[in-house]
């Protein structure tokens, strides 16, 4: 996602809800780790949010606010780390539900991380 595709009060919004998904998970004694890389046909950073560490394993979290449907840049992650991702997490403002391989919390459930 870019700031120019979304407004200005959108990028805010996905802001807290990043920084509210840290506070959670750092008050649980996780280390906070991210990860970004390029397209290979834009200029386009793909993001993973932030990154759990598991042992030899990971599990990524993507923090939506909105527009929870497209998930590109985790399933982009969990396809090219395949043999080294765990569970995958979306964290969202919906309910709880799993689709395929992806698990999709609830902001608030951020504590059982």
């Amino acid at each position: 996602d870019t700031d120019r595709s979304r407004g200005l009060g959108d990028v805010y919004k996905r802001q807290v809800y990043e920084n509210i998904v840290a506070q959670m998970l750092k008050a649980n004694g996780h280390e906070l780790y991210y990860y970004t890389w390029p397209s290979e046909t834009s200029n386009h950073l793909y993001e993973i949010d932030f990154l759990l560490s598991n042992g030899t394993k990971v599990d990524p979290i993507e923090v939506k606010s909105s527009g929870y449907k497209t998930h590109k840049s985790l399933d982009l992650f969990c396809k090219k780390f395949s043999s080294r991702v765990n569970k995958s997490y979306l964290i969202y403002t919906k309910d709880l539900r799993r689709e395929e391989s992806i698990m999709y919390l609830p902001v608030y459930m951020t504590q059982f991380l």
